[in-house]
């Protein structure tokens, strides 16, 4: 592993031999990177980071995705977390997979679990470098399609029992915590447990469509802390990430990195090619450079003047003076963005209720920026939404055929394939 060179920093480590202290400087390529294949997706899913739906013809080529896994190979980087949109539905997804693994770039693909049948579950099963992570947001299927759509319950536990069947253990069963289902972390946890799969959960950004429910969607401060307690009794044996370093300041760290590795350790790669600081974080304030461009990834993740600046220490600003700074390092930074407060701010959940004062100083005046970009299945952005979640169901119009695969239908001119090993 190599730390890039180091600026001097801003504050002092506490304990400058912690590993996490040197994240703070950056590595030579990251640890892993988020990389979003397609926007195009069969759900609407009403807190979808990417604010996914329809796909982008101007997407990266297979060829295009074939030259950065060789950049990710020369980096050595171990492994990436494909997502989307559903990016199982992209042609040559199952190409693209055995492209990587071939080439020493071990593969972790996040899905819905609608192209999840019992033949391609017994090839991934019997593949050592592809892990699969299904998103399910409700251990009901009233809570889980109330966010995911109708019959999205149905469809993740149907994949899960399926990749069960082949006897693949030790899948991931990944779940945005909020309001609705913070109740139901135990009942999460023998769903896991019941297919022999491992729990992953995950924060809440007001990041894509997330913006316009997060008011309604995230946890509530007690929640929080239930939370927080929970994962102390359970951290050992649930992944969480980066997600939740905020809630360090409830008292000791939690399992996990307890820092924001936004352009230190991790990035996103988009499916235009554009390389963002952090996949919660897609707006232009955050946009690093393009693959496309001389120099392709391993430019811009290593001299990128965006990284550079994410990888000076943050002084802390209104934060320094907290004594839980060193535990929760102010908190996520595509958190306070998306919800007008500054990023050397207090996280807008900030458990000392420090957020919560800087979010009712806002003022009316205050300008609260917008994702950039809306794939999603309708054609307008929908207004910021206070009130119930609404779902917003996909029909097809009959009267005339889509033109191309931006149109209504998001699987549009996305023709069946023939992978090498997976089934269909």
């Amino acid at each position: 592993m190599t730390i890039l060179d180091a600026p001097t920093p801003a504050r002092t480590p506490t304990s400058p031999g912690r590993l996490v202290d040197l994240f703070e400087y950056g590595l030579a390529s990251p640890i892993c990177l988020t990389w979003e294949l397609t926007y195009a997706c069969n759900l609407s899913c009403v807190h979808c980071l990417s604010s996914s739906g329809r796909r982008d013809p101007n997407e990266l080529s297979t060829e295009e995705c074939k030259a950065v896994i060789d950049e990710l190979q020369r980096m050595q980087v171990f492994y990436v977390n494909i997502g989307g949109g559903e990016p199982t539905v992209r042609p040559d997804f199952w190409e693209l997979v055995d492209y990587a693994t071939d080439h020493q770039v071990g593969v972790k693909f996040s899905t819905n679990g609608i192209k999840i049948t019992p033949d391609v579950a017994t090839r991934l099963a019997n593949s050592d470098y592809v892990d699969v992570q299904i998103s399910l947001d409700g251990a009901t299927a009233d809570v889980n399609d109330h966010v995911r759509g109708p019959g999205s319950y149905a469809t993740a536990m149907r994949a899960m029992q399926n990749l069960a069947d082949a006897g693949f253990t030790g899948f991931k069963i990944s779940v945005v915590c909020t309001r609705q289902n913070i109740g139901q972390l135990d009942e999460f946890k023998a769903i896991a447990d019941r297919f022999k799969a491992q729990l992953r959960l995950t924060r809440l950004r007001p990041s894509g469509r997330g913006a316009d429910v997060w008011d309604e969607l995230h946890p509530t401060a007690t929640q929080q802390r239930e939370l927080y307690d929970w994962l102390v009794a359970n951290g050992d044996q649930v992944l969480t990430g980066d997600s939740f370093f905020h809630l360090s300041a409830y008292g000791a760290a939690l399992p996990g990195l307890n820092l924001c590795g936004a352009g230190r350790v991790v990035c996103l790669i988009d499916p235009v090619g554009d390389v963002y600081a952090c996949p919660f974080a897609i707006h232009d304030e955050f946009l690093a450079g393009n693959v496309r461009t001389e120099g392709g990834f391993q430019e811009v993740w290593q001299h990128s003047e965006l990284f550079a600046r994410l990888r000076n220490p943050q002084s802390g600003g209104a934060c320094t003076s907290c004594a839980f700074f060193d535990s929760c390092k102010g908190g996520c930074m595509a958190a306070k963005f998306f919800t007008g407060l500054p990023l050397d701010g207090p996280d807008p959940e900030c458990v000392r209720g420090f957020g919560e004062e800087a979010l009712a100083s806002r003022g009316t005046e205050a300008v609260i920026p917008r994702p950039d970009g809306d794939h999603s299945h309708r054609t307008q952005p929908a207004p910021r939404r206070t009130g119930p979640v609404p779902l917003t169901l996909t029909v097809r119009r009959v009267d005339r055929p889509p033109v191309s695969a931006c149109a209504e239908d998001p699987l549009a001119d996305f023709l069946p394939t023939q992978p090498r090993n997976y089934g269909s």
